[in-house]
């Protein structure tokens, strides 16, 4: 008889469940969050579990990886899938999660997820560590400018380069502000240096990658929108329409429809938030900064005439991200205008 398993993952001990192909529970066990002792569980059991599900998350794309190599069919479960599915459990446990996936693999009542490779989980996690230290370096600057403004001084536009001597110079003469501020501009010193090395890091990858060459040759998309943009989807083959790439990463507006009640909501925000904000920054450089026409934003000009400038963006988004995977999918670069298009 088929078997099937479910794995709910934590950090130290991971719930195995086993079931049936009637859904009745044959084995249940924890087991250390290794794959090796997630390997020797599931080896000795006959029949051989047919599918084993893990929810997605930090430690299912690692474990998944390793039953992939030892012959097992893994699958990655969407988490609001399974959010929705354990929902009407009023007592809620890893043993009985596991239960819980097991019986969503059994019955096929699930979405499975893309597993990124590891070259896509090394640009994230470069992109991650770029934008943490690029937020702690923000932080210090602005409780600096807070500080200062109490005091009536007033930084003005100023570089970053020139953040330093412009604070230097408003709390000179101040004795009391130059030795609170001091230690902060030395504290600021740290991340300011790692961040300018991680932000070269990023450049250089994006310069030996040619996919980010082609996404790059669209206004408004640079190195960070490019990487961020490769490192979600991965492999497009995983979308089989470009239209579906805004939806997946939640651009697309809720709609809430039952009965007689039909609305309209706002984006579901659903999935990859670090895509959905470089999509986002990339249309506003778009509309509010580049100066040269195109196609593309002249379709978004036409909708911030209709609706205004602020609901454009969001469309101009969803679509930006369809177009993106049309020029990685053919392998192209962006088109300007409509006769280049219909010449190719």
């Amino acid at each position: 008889m088929e078997q099937y398993a479910g794995i709910d993952v934590s950090l130290e001990l991971s719930s195995v469940c086993v079931v049936d192909a009637t859904g009745k529970i044959r084995r249940e066990l924890k087991v250390p969050s290794e794959p090796d002792a997630l390997v020797r569980f599931v080896q000795p059991l006959e029949p051989a579990p047919v599918r084993i599900g893990l929810e997605a998350g930090p430690l299912s794309q690692w474990l998944y990886a390793d039953l992939l190599d030892g012959g097992f069919d893994v699958v990655l479960l969407e988490t609001r899938h399974v959010k929705a599915a354990l929902s009407a459990m009023p007592v809620k446990t890893d043993r009985k999660d596991a239960r819980g996936i097991a019986q969503m693999v059994h019955l096929g009542w699930y979405r499975p997820v893309h597993c990124k490779t590891l070259a896509a989980q090394e640009i994230r996690a470069l992109l991650t560590a770029r934008k943490q230290l690029q937020a702690k370096l923000l932080d210090l600057e602005l409780c600096l400018c807070g500080i200062l403004r109490g005091f009536g001084l007033k930084l003005g536009v100023v570089t970053r380069y020139g953040f330093e001597a412009r604070v230097r110079e408003l709390i000179d003469g101040h004795p009391m502000l130059e030795q609170v501020t001091g230690p902060m501009l030395q504290a600021r010193d740290a991340p300011r240096a790692q961040f300018n090395v991680l932000h070269k890091q990023m450049l250089a990858a994006a310069r030996q990658d040619t996919v980010c060459h082609w996404l790059m040759t669209v206004l408004g998309v640079g190195p960070q929108v490019a990487l961020t943009f490769k490192s979600a989807v991965d492999d497009p083959a995983w979308f089989t329409r470009s239209k579906t790439v805004g939806a997946h990463f939640g651009l697309t507006p809720k709609k809430p429809q039952s009965g007689e009640t039909d609305v309209t909501g706002s984006i579901t925000r659903a999935s990859d938030t670090m895509v959905r904000t470089a999509l986002y920054e990339a249309t506003n450089v778009m509309l509010s900064h580049a100066t040269r026409f195109s196609v593309l934003k002249r379709w978004a000009v036409d909708v911030a005439r209709r609706r205004g400038l602020q609901r454009a963006k969001v469309p101009l988004a969803r679509k930006l991200a369809t177009f993106l995977h049309r020029i990685w999918v053919d392998g192209t670069t962006f088109r300007w205008s409509k006769e280049a298009t219909m010449a190719a």
